[in-house]
């Protein structure tokens, strides 16, 4: 599990931990996550190992060192502000992509699982935006690596027979996600009655999935040997403003925080995000959690966001 130190990748690793006859290995370089998301102690069967995937010495020592049957690359530098500004390291992450790809093949791993994004949408050709038959928009340079990601994919199962699933994950929030992403952000402010900014008119519109829905959604995929050499996307259908959500931010948190308005961000920022959720439908066996229930459930453990 690349990456695994991580807010989506340290709840999938818990989760294949609790099955006995799974060995969980956890890669990360610590750059953005932290082993405090990992219960270590509570499992003999998860195990964390400092390592960057972009040294291919680093992350080789790894693969040689273990047997792994089945890889779960979740590794690349996220967050939209950190990403613009450092765009240099996200492109680092192509060689990542290669390592672990190269390894794979060579170790005999049986299947690849990749954390891609919406972001290879770009703006919006297609409402909703499916697997299929939407037209990839990749311009930044995070969503162009996911891209290419992608293509390295596909390429490795047709050379090599490589086989793999895509998940391109849409908004996806948690009690363990760092302060920085949209909903820890707007609910740190919240909690403390700062000021909410928004960038324009807050009129953009995303989906938001709980944790738990995206991370049992992966481990079905996982478990039912579902869509291979396929690609699904990973979200909630129903969209909302980033105006509302922090109007619905401040009303669960009973705040007295004001919504400001700040110069729209030059690039970045998609008018809109709404996946087609079908295939992720098929593999979950309830109703998404909804988004006001998903807060509460931050609201009741609000350390990681409060940090």
């Amino acid at each position: 599990m690349t990456g695994g130190a991580g807010f989506i990748a340290s709840e999938i690793a818990i989760k294949l931990a609790q099955n006995p006859e799974n060995h969980v290995v956890v890669i990360d370089n610590l750059l953005t996550g932290s082993t405090k998301k990992l219960p270590l102690d509570s499992y003999d069967n998860l195990h964390f190992i400092k390592c960057d995937v972009n040294i291919f010495e680093d992350v080789a020592g790894v693969f040689y060192a273990y047997n792994f049957d089945y890889v779960f690359h979740y590794a690349a530098l996220v967050g939209v502000q950190r990403t613009l500004r450092n765009p240099v390291s996200v492109l680092d992450d192509i060689q990542g992509i290669k390592n672990i790809l190269r390894l794979s093949k060579n170790s005999r791993v049986k299947r690849v699982f990749y954390s891609s994004s919406s972001e290879v949408y770009g703006e919006p050709v297609e409402i909703p935006q499916n697997e299929l038959t939407t037209p990839l928009n990749s311009k930044l340079p995070y969503a162009i690596v996911k891209n290419i990601g992608e293509a390295y994919l596909r390429s490795y199962h047709q050379e090599y027979g490589l086989e793999f699933t895509i998940f391109r994950f849409f908004n996806t929030f948690g009690p363990k996600q760092s302060p920085n992403f949209v909903i820890s952000k707007f609910i740190r402010l919240a909690l403390t009655n700062r000021d909410i900014p928004l960038y324009g008119d807050g009129q953009q519109t995303r989906t938001f999935c709980y944790i738990d829905d995206n991370v049992d959604t992966c481990l079905n995929a996982f478990y039912q040997d579902a869509f291979i050499n396929d690609v699904l996307n990973i979200g909630s259908a129903h969209e909302i403003t980033i105006l509302e959500l922090a109007n619905l931010i401040i009303k669960v948190t009973k705040s007295d925080s004001r919504i400001i308005h700040l110069p729209a961000l030059v690039e970045g920022d998609m008018k809109r995000r709404l996946p087609d959720n079908s295939k992720m439908m098929t593999l979950i066996d309830r109703p998404l959690l909804s988004l006001e229930e998903g807060l509460k459930k931050v609201l009741a453990m609000p350390e990681f966001i409060m940090t």
